[in-house]
């Protein structure tokens, strides 16, 4: 979720995943889906997401 922009690690993909979403084990079984957005520019993060129910 994260590339050094100095080497120029996005456009090799090579970067860190720093970013992350922490649930409890009782919340765990409402977390359908976890997801970077690498497509997504303007900074040497991308945005993560995730989808729940409630």
């Amino acid at each position: 979720s994260w590339w050094d922009q100095v080497t120029r690690a996005r456009d090799r993909n090579v970067g860190w995943r720093i970013d992350y979403f922490f649930v409890s084990d009782n919340f765990k079984k409402n977390v359908k889906d976890a997801f970077i957005m690498p497509d997504v520019m303007g900074s040497d993060h991308c945005p993560v997401g995730i989808d729940i129910t409630v």
